[in-house]
């Protein structure tokens, strides 16, 4: 059964080219070491509101309802990136994250941070529902 790692993490928004560029690296590693699958989202700022995600007798005012910007910590400069990782199974993620973790292009020691990693939350889900049409 496929397993998926997720990711949501505060990154400022001056750092967008830096951040893509950092996924895209990350994105070539993470393939070469048995992903199915890479997805980067930038949060659409402009995008629905909350409140449209809730039925009619659930919604409430919109400084009620929980955001990403909020769970994820953001400030005033920052924004959210979610992100997700595809894995065939959970031996094939623990294995290939293990190389991934340890490969040297993953390190970026020799640049400065894109985004606080201490301040990344991250965990890996089993899928309960996997539809498509």
């Amino acid at each position: 059964m496929t397993y998926f790692d997720c990711f949501l993490a505060p990154v400022p928004r001056d750092n967008r080219a830096a951040y893509e560029e950092l996924a895209r690296i990350s994105e070539q590693v993470v393939l070469e070491c048995g992903a199915i699958r890479v997805v980067e989202c930038w949060l659409d700022e402009a995008g629905p509101d909350a409140a449209t995600y809730h039925g009619v007798d659930t919604a409430r005012e919109i400084v009620e309802h929980g955001s990403f910007m909020k769970a994820a910590g953001a400030s005033g400069e920052e924004t959210v990136v979610m992100s997700f990782i595809e894995w065939p199974d959970k031996q094939a993620r623990d294995a290939g994250m293990e190389r991934v973790t340890s490969d040297p292009r993953m390190q970026f020691t020799d640049q400065p941070p894109v985004f606080d990693g201490k301040r990344l939350i991250a965990a890996g889900f089993r899928p309960m529902l996997d539809a498509s049409r």
